[in-house]
């Protein structure tokens, strides 16, 4: 990526600016979903898309400001664990912020944390395959996060931005997750929500930002919850789709996992859904309206095809892989990024899958099946973060500039 060779738009200039109308007229609406479905159980009328976060940004900002952020990153990235304490050097208001950003919200249920982890123990493959396939590529659709991440200091090197989002996941399934004081989700949400303040300090200041931009500032509440939902709510519409049948019990521990993630990332209770049929009625009026293809997004979606189809280490060719987003994701989708139709291998993929999930559903009743699914998943879920860091370790850190390449 480059200035002199700007995204390749897959639609007309007049297409571009109908979705980018339609997206306006959206953020426009008020605010109607009900507040008392949150966790908070009751409501403000301020709209989540007029909302940042008022601790972290001030914080960041005063970081970035004072040339900080090189020395912070380095004493954080041996900061790995829940219980573990913060290195010592750090500014005094860095630390007070961070000490009271680890804290679980009070609402926080350990038992269902602790089922979160015995449903992504029996269920590890379909999360991979729709935190990749759905959620994943869904991103590249998704406006606002799209041009944040393509315009941040992120889109300069996709394989270490998916890394980054990549143990996100991997953490928040994790065995240790956010309960165990030696898991990390809970450093991991925390240290994702410092490199957030970073973006909405630093893309405001990038010209290709603004010009198409139509909010002051990039990652509002609503677009965390966009991204939310595209996370548990899509993964739980393809199980559902996919003839998965999860337990209440299970659904509901995952859920909660995903509630306290929100929290951690900084969102309010007012906004975070409380119940599956909350976070259905939420959706439509936050995910889906604004789907729609950017030139960033149409790029970054085959960014992220060619690096999982690399022809030294993929395990996928990019043919099957545009087959399965287009199979995961539907044709309007496909078709905005400019995905290729392939019949033969669309429609094999399509008898596969459900004879897939059939035969894995049925295995769940064999003794010690949770288990040998849980090892067999972990041993791929290793693999692929050991790919995307390329054998490193993974630091999520606050960024201090904005793509290079388009500043």
């Amino acid at each position: 990526m480059n200035e002199s060779n700007p995204p390749t738009p897959s639609m007309s200039r007049r297409g571009f600016l109908g979705a980018s109308a339609a997206l306006s007229a959206t953020l426009s609406l008020p605010w109607s979903w009900a507040g008392a479905q949150s966790v908070a159980r009751i409501g403000g009328t301020t709209p989540p898309w007029l909302v940042w976060d008022d601790e972290a940004d001030p914080v960041v900002a005063a970081l970035i400001d004072s040339g900080a952020v090189p020395a912070v990153n380095a004493l954080l990235r041996g900061w790995t664990r829940n219980a573990q304490p913060l290195p010592a050097g750090l500014p005094s208001y860095l630390h007070q912020f961070i000490e009271r950003a680890r804290q679980l919200p009070a609402w926080t249920n350990t038992g269902k944390l602790k089922a979160a982890t015995d449903f992504n123990k029996k269920r590890g493959t379909y999360l991979g395959v729709a935190y990749g396939f759905v959620s994943g590529m869904m991103s590249t659709v998704i406006p606002h996060e799209a041009r944040a991440v393509y315009y941040s200091k992120g889109g300069a090197d996709m394989k270490r931005r998916i890394s980054r989002t990549a143990k996100f996941g991997y953490d928040i399934g994790s065995l240790g997750g956010f309960h165990d004081p030696n898991g990390e989700m809970i450093v991991t949400a925390v240290k994702t929500r410092l490199a957030h303040a970073g973006v909405r300090h630093l893309l405001p200041q990038s010209p290709h930002w603004r010009a198409g931009a139509d909010q002051p500032k990039p990652i509002s509440q609503r677009d965390i919850l966009v991204t939310w939902h595209s996370l548990p709510t899509s993964v739980m519409r393809a199980l559902r789709q996919w003839g998965v049948n999860v337990p209440a019990a299970e659904a509901d521990a995952f859920l909660h996992s995903w509630q306290v993630a929100a929290h951690m990332l900084g969102v309010r209770d007012e906004y975070i859904p409380a119940t599956w049929a909350a976070a259905d009625a939420q959706a439509p009026e936050i995910l889906d309206p604004v789907l729609a293809p950017t030139a960033e997004g149409i790029e970054l979606a085959q960014i992220l095809l060619d690096l999982a189809a690399d022809t030294d280490r993929g395990v996928f060719s990019r043919p099957m892989l545009e087959s399965m987003t287009r199979y995961f994701l539907g044709p309007r989708i496909a078709e905005w990024l400019r995905i290729p139709r392939r019949p033969v291998q669309n429609q094999m993929l399509a008898m596969a899958w459900p004879q897939f999930v059939r035969m894995k559903e049925a295995g769940l009743w064999m003794p010690g099946a949770g288990e040998a699914y849980w090892f067999f998943d972990e041993l791929l879920r290793q693999g692929a973060m050991w790919y995307l860091a390329e054998g490193q370790p993974i630091y999520i850190e606050i960024p201090d500039t904005n793509n290079p390449n388009y500043r």
